[in-house]
């Protein structure tokens, strides 16, 4: 008997498991899906899309077959960040910090002249 320590996983697709009492096996296969109309297809979340009539029936076929990609382990895929939604993210974060470095000079500003008044 043997636990699950870790998986690896080839650009085939292969999903290779590695136990505990040194046995390594396949056990399980990552599929891709071509269709006829990539264009057709219906976004359904972020990153998630469903067929339709306009995109024809997915033809699922393993990983490296011809006219498909393969699988790269350990990248993070681009489609997993939205990066107009991460842009504005961070151009409203450099307004914000810009307006409080505006505030705290400002108010510096008016405690030195406080400052001069008393004096």
């Amino acid at each position: 008997m043997g636990v699950l320590e870790s998986f690896d996983i080839d650009v085939s697709g292969t999903v290779t498991g590695f136990f505990s009492n040194g046995l390594n096996q396949a056990i399980g296969q990552v599929a891709l899906a071509r269709f006829v109309n990539n264009q057709g297809l219906e976004k359904v979340g972020e990153t998630m899309f469903d067929a339709t009539s306009n995109s024809g029936i997915a033809e699922v076929v393993v990983p490296a077959s011809p006219g498909l990609g393969s699988v790269a382990a350990g990248f993070l895929e681009m489609s997993n960040v939205d990066l107009a939604n991460e842009f504005t993210s961070m151009i409203i974060a450099q307004r914000g910090f810009q307006a409080n470095a505006k505030t705290i000079t400002t108010s510096d500003q008016m405690l030195q002249e406080l400052m001069n008044l008393k004096r």
